[in-house]
């Protein structure tokens, strides 16, 4: 297997150390001259390396120094679940942390090494970083087979300084063969799986944008001579730029354990051909069916062709999937344990719509793959739906994304489950609320008392999930006034079934991008919490003092309102309220007879203090207390960070005061 120089040069020195430490040299002419004296005539004094290696290995020398070598490996290239820490700056590297790499030698893997970018012209004029100097960085994120990795940050440049390896499984995805060395050349060649490449921008703030997604074609390797090839990967653009170029990566791939039979690049060539003709034949037949379905639909009512009924929509690289290939049954292990948890975890992932050139108030299409909206740690209401349909089918519930309008005729997608006893809920992706539906019966007599709706969505076009696929062909399109009753065919119009699994299948011959695995928290909920706590305080005491307030903390009244953030969180998951009544008598206790408490608690999804402290400031309540006057003035300040999967994080802020009351 190849390694970097800089790698090289630091194995070569490990070793030597560790001969030297042995005196292995010493030993080694030792066992020279008495080789020389013992075994060869007078007349022959020339001694061939090989005589030399089996009287070296007769004494037990070179066991006892691979014994004492222990290989290592950067575990920031491999280790996947450790999200980097942000840098200051870029001129003096941390020395790098070792841990043995634990490689089965029955296993068979892809080295994948990113050797640097070029040609990143957007970051031409971009300035070197200063030491100590916050910068934008580039992340590079990778998805194979239910592996993920993430890349050293590295800072935005026309050509950025990516030196990363990454130890990629070629395993297959039975039991019974995941054991066995995959050796069959062949066998590999229809592993059809691509490395899903996603390379985020990080900007001083913390603000993540996604640059490219990128679908990265490994199996050259198989013909590549010497088990060895380079790669010049050009990265596209996403959204309205997925046809502009952002950079070029330099890859390198390698095979290891090395492959005892090569293909010919004709083999591979045929294969990759082919598997293009199967995919574009199905994709084919099922536009044909679609077009066909969307005909019947529209001849059943002329105004079904203004209901929003998608079939198809457009990733981040511009193209065009069938919606039922962006949901999939998740699981997510150990990390989430309910549906409920699952729609808190989706609901504190950030929101943002897909940004557009211009103005003209469209609203840019953009379904992203999970990988990079995991990745970016933040989307638009779609990719939100998508999720949270994905772990409610896994989690053995029936689910289905609804695509429809909100008030104001706005398109908005929601989560739909029907439970056995044919009770419907909505979740509402964005907020994690749940919704009881009790259809409203138009024919019932005007003084008949009818359900009001919670729920803010107004008008359903259709629902799907990654098998099933309904348009809504009831007279209205009225959410309050639908019957989900899916069995009827009067009421929604099913896709064919066969036709679906044909295109979004998991495992078939198709351009569906595999599901990533979700990865536990690299954050570290007591230092987050202790750090964003500290910053709102200095915050505070400087806007007290461009006043001419003073400032006294109080911490005994802050550690008190930790209760009340805990219970603030677990309502948000639950929707059960507890510990209210132990946090009213404490506070009770802690303020003194004819002293005032307020207190004012918030909600964030992002851990920027001031940024924080800013939306604070915005509501006269908060500001109330912030700005408190009046005699023997206490403030307190208490911050809680709940986390969940992929590093996502529920921030609850309280602020409280307590004074003297004078009339």
């Amino acid at each position: 297997m190849a390694l970097p120089p800089g790698k090289a040069s630091e194995l070569k020195q490990i070793i030597q150390q560790q001969l030297v430490k042995m005196d292995v040299h010493g030993r080694i002419r030792e066992v020279l001259a008495e080789t020389i004296r013992e075994e060869l005539a007078p007349e022959q004094q020339q001694l061939s390396t090989e005589d030399l290696i089996t009287a070296l290995r007769q004494r037990g020398i070179i066991d006892d120094v691979m014994k004492e070598l222990k290989f290592v490996t950067d575990v920031n290239e491999t280790d996947r679940t450790s999200a980097p820490k942000p840098s200051t700056h870029f001129v003096e590297r941390e020395p790098p942390v070792l841990k043995r790499t634990n490689i089965d030698p029955t296993r068979r893997y892809l080295y994948l090494q990113v050797l640097g970018g070029k040609a990143f012209l957007e970051h031409l004029q971009e300035p070197e970083p200063l030491p100590g100097q916050m910068c934008s960085t580039f992340t590079l994120c990778l998805h194979f087979r239910n592996q993920r990795f993430c890349s050293k940050p590295v800072p935005c440049a026309c050509e950025p300084d990516f030196h990363d390896g990454f130890l990629l499984e070629v395993h297959k995805d039975s039991l019974g063969d995941g054991s066995k060395m995959m050796d069959a050349t062949t066998a590999m060649l229809s592993i059809c799986d691509p490395v899903h490449m996603v390379l985020i921008k990080t900007d001083t703030f913390g603000e993540t944008t996604l640059v490219a997604s990128y679908f990265l074609e490994w199996r050259s390797v198989l013909a590549a001579e010497n088990g060895v090839t380079n790669v010049a990967v050009e990265l596209l653009g996403v959204g309205t730029e997925s046809k502009v170029s952002v950079g070029v990566l330099n890859i390198r791939l390698e095979m290891y354990p090395q492959l005892n039979k090569m293909l010919s690049p004709e083999v591979t060539n045929t294969q990759f051909a082919l598997e293009r003709q199967k995919t574009a034949e199905k994709e084919r037949l099922f536009l044909v069916y679609a077009k066909q379905w969307w005909r019947e639909y529209l001849q059943i009512r002329p105004t079904h062709n203004v209901r929003l009924v998608k079939i198809f929509a457009q990733d981040e690289n511009g193209v065009n999937r069938p919606v039922c290939s962006y949901v999939r049954p998740l699981r997510a292990g150990r990390l989430l344990d309910t549906p409920r948890q699952a729609a808190r975890f989706v609901s504190v992932l950030g929101y943002e719509k897909a940004s557009v050139i211009g103005g003209g108030g469209g609203k840019q299409e953009q379904w992203c793959t999970l990988l990079a909206f995991l990745c970016r740690n933040k989307g638009d209401c779609e990719d939100h739906a998508n999720l949270l349909c994905s772990l409610l089918l896994g989690f053995g519930l029936e689910a289905f994304v609804c695509v429809g309008t909100k008030a104001k005729g706005v398109p908005h997608t929601w989560v739909m489950t029907c439970g056995t006893d044919g009770a419907i809920t909505f979740w509402e992706s964005l907020t994690g609320h749940r919704y009881i539906h009790r259809p409203i019966n138009p024919d019932d007599p005007p003084l008949t008392e009818q359900p009001k709706p919670l729920y803010p969505y107004r008008t359903i076009g259709c629902i799907f999930n990654h098998q099933k696929f309904f348009g809504n062909c009831q007279p209205s399109d009225a959410v309050e006034v639908c019957v989900f009753d899916l069995h009827d065919e009067s009421k929604w119009k099913p896709m064919s079934g066969e036709a679906i699994k044909s295109v979004c299948s998991p495992g078939t011959m198709s351009s569906v991008p595999p599901f990533a695995p979700l990865c536990a928290s690299s954050v570290d909920a007591a230092t987050v919490s202790n750090e964003i706590e500290l910053q709102l305080r200095i915050l505070v005491s400087e806007h007290r003092k461009d006043l001419g307030l003073s400032t006294v903390w109080d911490d005994h009244l802050s550690y008190l309102l930790s209760p009340a953030l805990a219970a603030y969180e677990l309502e948000r998951t639950t929707s059960i309220s507890a510990g209210n009544e132990e946090f009213q008598d404490a506070v009770r206790r802690a303020v003194p007879d004819g002293h005032t408490f307020k207190g004012f608690p918030i909600h964030f999804v992002y851990r920027n203090a001031r940024r924080a402290f800013a939306t604070c400031l915005r509501s006269p309540f908060c500001e109330e207390i912030i700005c408190c006057r009046g005699d023997q003035v206490r403030l307190a300040v208490r911050v809680r960070v709940f986390t969940y999967p992929e590093s996502a994080c529920a921030v609850w802020i309280m602020f409280a005061c307590k004074y003297r009351s004078v009339l």
